[in-house]
């Protein structure tokens, strides 16, 4: 069964972009979820209802990572756990499935380089 999941941070922004892509992409309206809440925040219900309804074999969609993972940790943490219970993962806009050896390398690689930047220092600039 294909999932989508979609995210807008406030009340005042449109999720339609999403919605669309996800259904040119396969996605059932009735299995279409969107959440409206910051990327920040730890509870995110609408995301929780879409990891409980996955079942093995399964594949959830979603348009970017950003509308997925609200941090590193959290992305690969995802990741691992959906891979664990045999679920696939397509991020359209970037060209992500995870149901390919190449979709789970540029998981892996794009998750690698989100860490990186998040563990750069910060070089401060000086007055002159």
């Amino acid at each position: 069964m294909l999932i989508g999941y979609g995210r807008v941070s406030t009340a005042d922004q449109n999720p339609d972009h999403q919605i669309d892509a996800l259904l040119r992409h396969g996605v059932d309206r009735d299995n279409i979820h969107v959440g409206k809440a910051s990327g920040a925040k730890a509870s995110r219900p609408k995301l929780d209802l879409v990891l409980e309804l996955l079942r093995e074999g399964d594949t959830l969609k979603v348009t970017r990572l950003d509308r997925l993972s609200r941090s590193v940790l959290h992305l690969v943490t995802l990741g691992a756990d959906l891979r664990e219970r045999g679920i696939g993962l397509h991020v359209i806009e970037q060209g992500i499935d995870t149901s390919t050896m190449e979709g789970r390398a540029m998981f892996g690689m794009l998750s690698g380089e989100r860490r990186n930047r998040s563990h750069r220092p910060r070089r401060r600039r000086r007055n002159p």
